[in-house]
């Protein structure tokens, strides 16, 4: 069974309240994706690291380019989505919101796997908060998803 609709369209935009906004990534933000995955890379690592291997200790921008043009292309297939998390004027990431087909990892019934994060600068301020309060939201309400694993 297809975890989306058929005839599903993913949001392009998602302003939250702290006049911040999600959208799409793109490869073309290594330039503000490299710096703040690099910048965070060991609370990323100990939130990720063990399932993912991410981030590498040694990533260079050109395999953040890479990674980030995969996650383009995965978006556009509809078969994963990365959202990065950007000010208003979109001149830094400050964190990225995942959302993937529920897998073998999945409580029974999940329609997807979500899970976010912010940079060092942003852990436990009010941007972290908005998104642990209104992600849960858009995804029911935008997405129609019922029951959503948080990983981790």
């Amino acid at each position: 069974m297809a975890w989306l609709r058929d005839d599903f369209r993913h949001p392009e935009r998602f302003d939250l309240p702290t006049g911040h906004h999600l959208r799409p990534i793109r490869a073309d933000d290594v330039d503000i994706d490299y710096p703040a995955v690099m910048g965070s890379r060991e609370r990323l690592w100990a939130k990720y690291g063990a399932a993912w291997g991410w981030p590498p200790a040694h990533m260079t921008p050109e395999a953040d380019r890479e990674d980030l043009a995969h996650h383009q292309e995965e978006i556009a297939e509809h078969l994963t989505f990365n959202y990065a998390v950007l000010p208003a004027d979109e001149s830094e990431l400050l964190g990225c919101v995942y959302i993937d087909p529920p897998d073998e990892r999945s409580p029974a019934g999940a329609d997807a796997v979500s899970s976010w994060w912010v940079v060092d600068k942003e852990a436990g301020g009010p941007l972290e908060r908005a998104l642990d309060d209104e992600v849960p939201r858009w995804l029911a309400d935008a997405w129609g998803f019922r029951s959503v694993h948080h990983f981790p």
